[in-house]
């Protein structure tokens, strides 16, 4: 049973998604405001259960270019839209001036079940659109559990072929190959503490971090307890365009659709299409 929403404007530059009765949904990021070299772009933060636990961190001090629910791009044609520091072969990790910027343009349609909207992605030293994005973020609420669905055609808008990669494909250590929609969870979400149903599974029947970080699966599912209320909460994370290499990581609670597991070339003029889907379930 769908449950009815409505939309808050908070200033000029962010929207909150409602329940009917006030309660907090998520809310949506569209303005910028983050420092440069976290990679500025949009995000969801916070991403709330129905119960009311907060399920997302932004800016966390392990990672601070970690920002919520975000869609990154480790590395485009050089350009570093995840943020932090950039990997090179040559000699590893190291804070370098590269970092893009995605930039909202224009809404197409702007409702509690519906954001639509355009998003440049920049390099900043060059002025240059390097991606022209055309994204919508479709909410649903039941009673016990409510989903988001993640589309993004991503058009290559630099008049030539784009190296999509991240740090492993550029020879970073093995299992570098964070990438794509991030979650950076709240710390809580996968402390385990000894209780068997707290943990990360993956379909193939993987469970565990070292299972499921690296496979090719279409979905994911984190299942979690939130410190103060105890309650607990289901997350699944699916794939809808088939299987993805997931990036996951359990005590800094990180999920990343990692859509690709070598260098992918954009060429110029074509779009990539990402279609993901997260579920916030009562558990």
């Amino acid at each position: 049973m769908s449950t009815a929403l409505r939309l808050e404007h908070e200033g000029a530059g962010a929207v909150r998604v409602l329940r009917a009765d006030g309660g907090l949904v998520w809310r949506y990021v569209f303005g910028g405001g983050t420092p440069a070299n976290e990679a500025p772009r949009p995000y969801g933060h916070p991403v709330c259960s129905l119960a009311g636990d907060v399920l997302t961190n932004f800016r966390p001090t392990d990672h601070p270019w970690h920002h919520g629910l975000s869609l990154t791009i480790t590395s485009v044609g050089g350009t570093n839209f995840w943020g932090g520091p950039s990997h090179r072969a040559a000699d590893g990790y190291h804070w370098r001036d590269d970092h893009g910027v995605q930039i909202h343009r224009a809404w197409k349609t702007c409702t509690a079940e519906r954001l639509e909207h355009a998003v440049d992605w920049r390099d900043p030293r060059s002025g240059r659109e390097l991606l022209h994005e055309h994204r919508a973020l479709v909410t649903t609420v039941g009673d016990a559990e409510w989903s988001l669905r993640w589309t993004s055609e991503l058009f290559n808008a630099s008049g030539h072929d784009l190296a999509l990669d991240h740090f492993e494909s550029l020879g970073g250590l093995a299992g570098s190959h964070y990438t794509g929609l991030q979650f950076r969870g709240a710390r809580d979400l996968l402390d385990e503490h000894g209780d068997a149903r707290i943990g990360i599974t993956a379909d193939g029947g993987r469970i565990g971090e070292a299972a499921v970080h690296g496979a090719e699966a279409e979905t994911m599912e984190w299942n979690c307890q939130h410190d103060g209320t105890l309650r607990r909460t289901r997350i699944l994370f699916e794939n809808l365009g088939g299987p993805v290499r997931w990036f996951v990581r359990a005590k800094n609670p990180l999920a990343a659709f990692s859509f690709h597991r070598d260098t992918r070339v954009l060429s110029a003029g074509a779009t990539l299409h990402l279609d993901h889907r997260l579920t916030f379930s009562n558990a």
